[in-house]
Order: structure tokens, then C-alpha cells, then sequence
């Protein structure tokens, strides 16, 4: 690991008014990653390399997490602007268009990103988040209200930044760890940068403010059309906070869809079945 790392650039960007921290490596065609709550461009280790024989591989950093910049206003944290971020660095790395690749929060900016920017995502691959229209519904069936507590836990002021922070941000031990279903998937040097990240100053309230947003950003009416993006979702079965029922259906609003579910596996899919998400991955590219 320690070779693979040292062929990793870390680079920044201004795009959006903002600047955002990212890894790249590899040349050729673009391969944009987004990584999910409460991680950073690392979660994306084990497929970087990987990808990085075809393409040019940039893992970001989300505009409040880890070396990206935090705004501190609420209101900059909202779709309109994670999209306007993701159009802004594909367009100032010099490229028009990407494969996108989303997990969790970035899974949702992927999905918004690809009904506004259609034309310039070439393939769109989206683990452990569901369509937004199935996630709107969801939020109205009480068994997707328990698995998702946390978000109203979230809509309070101070205390879960509280909650994040205490005691070395064990919090974040709780959260990955405690959820994951192949727990050795994370050794205590992967736990540390996480902890180290969330560390940050500003970054609890930014990632918080993620989902202080929320509901504007699904709880609406949108309608929407027919995505017509070749998609590949990659669901682990096993997630405590996204049913797989969230999947049934998403055929009605993708037109070229593939689904592939891992078994025994929690929501950290890409980093608890690696060589999997890999292979999946592989095939639908077809590389």
C-alpha cells in the first residue's frame, strides 16, 4: 500500500467559488469518485489504484470535509451547490465529461448531478444510495423513519456536533466500525484518518449541515423523468441505514439500470468488499 501511495497526488481546485482538496492518479479519460458521511476521499483506497491503469482517477474531498473548504453558512450546503462543485472540476481539470462514481452522500450528489449535467456523465455507478424519488418515498414508511433516526438527531443545534467530537471522535469508531459487517476491513491506521479528518476545524458542522439540508433536498415534489444514463447501483444487503427494498423499482426511473447486491456486507460497501465492488465495477466498464 505504502508504493500505491506514494503514486498518489494530492491536488486542489477552485470551482464554485470554492476550493476542494483531491487524489488523483492515472491518465486518460476522468473518473470522478465522491465519498459519503463521515469519510473523505479515502474511503475510495482500494479502488483508486485499480482504476487508475484506465483512467484518470480523482478521489474528492466534499466542500466541507477533511482539506476541502467549509463555509460556514448553513444555506452552502445544499444540492444546488454540491452539483455546481462537482460540474466546476470536471470542467477545470480540462475534461466534459466523467464516469461519476457516488457512495452514500456522494451517491445522492451523483444521482442530482446526472438529471442536471446528463450529457456529461458517460457512466453513472452508485453504491448504498437510492434514487432520490425511492428515498422521498421511503421517508414516508415507518420502517425507513427508524433506520433513519439519526437525520432527526442531526436537525439539532451543537449537540451532535458534541456527540461527533467527544473523547477523540470515538463517534466515528461507532459509526463505521460498529456498523460494518466485515469489521477487519478497517485497521486502526484507516479509523485514525478518519478520526484525524472529522478533527478538522469546521468539519462536524459541515458534514452535519449535509443533513440539516436534507429535506430540502428530497422531501420535494420534484417529478422525476426518466434518467437516461447507462447506471450500475451496487448495493450491500446488509446496510443498517438504507433497506434494500430502497432498490425495487428504480428501474422505472433509469433506462439503462444494472443492480448488483452484495451479501454479508454493511454500508461501507467499497471498503468491505473491495475486490467485489472492483469486479463489478470491471464489467459494467467493460475494462
Amino acid at each position: 500500500m505504502s508504493e500505491i501511495k506514494s503514486s498518489w497526488k494530492h491536488e486542489y481546485i477552485n470551482t464554485n467559488g470554492i476550493k476542494l482538496h483531491y487524489v488523483t492518479q492515472g491518465t486518460g479519460p476522468l473518473m470522478l469518485m465522491l465519498h459519503g458521511f463521515p469519510e473523505f476521499w479515502y474511503s475510495w483506497r482500494h479502488q483508486i489504484p485499480e482504476f487508475a491503469q484506465y483512467f484518470k482517477v480523482v478521489a474528492l474531498d466534499l466542500r466541507g470535509y477533511n482539506d476541502s473548504e467549509k463555509p460556514k453558512d448553513q444555506s452552502a450546503y445544499v444540492m444546488d451547490e454540491f452539483v455546481k462543485d462537482v460540474e466546476g472540476v470536471i470542467k477545470g481539470l480540462g475534461y466534459d465529461k466523467c464516469i461519476l462514481v457516488g457512495h452514500d452522500w456522494g451517491g445522492a450528489i451523483a444521482w442530482s448531478f446526472a438529471y442536471a449535467h446528463p450529457e456529461m456523465v458517460e457512466r453513472l455507478i452508485i453504491l448504498n444510495l437510492p434514487h432520490p424519488a425511492k428515498f422521498t418515498q421511503s421517508l414516508y414508511t415507518p420502517q425507513q423513519l427508524l433506520r433513519s433516526w439519526y437525520i432527526f438527531l442531526f436537525q439539532l443545534p451543537w449537540l451532535p456536533e458534541l456527540l461527533l467530537e467527544f473523547s477523540d471522535c470515538q463517534a466515528i469508531v461507532t459509526i463505521i466500525q460498529g456498523t460494518a459487517v466485515n469489521k477487519n476491513a478497517f485497521t486502526e491506521s484507516d479509523i485514525r484518518a478518519y478520526k484525524d479528518a472529522a478533527a478538522k476545524p469546521g468539519a462536524t458542522t459541515a458534514m452535519l449541515n449535509y443533513y440539516r439540508n436534507i429535506f430540502q433536498t428530497f422531501v420535494s415534489n420534484k417529478n422525476w423523468s426518466i434518467l437516461n444514463v447507462q447506471t450500475l447501483m451496487i448495493w450491500a444487503e446488509n446496510d443498517t441505514a438504507l433497506g434494500k427494498e430502497l432498490t425495487y423499482g428504480t428501474s422505472a426511473y433509469v433506462k439503462d439500470l444494472q443492480v448488483k447486491y452484495i451479501h454479508s456486507c454493511g454500508h461501507w460497501v467499497q471498503q468491505e468488499q473491495p475486490e467485489l465492488v472492483k469486479q463489478y465495477m470491471r464489467d459494467f466498464l467493460v475494462i
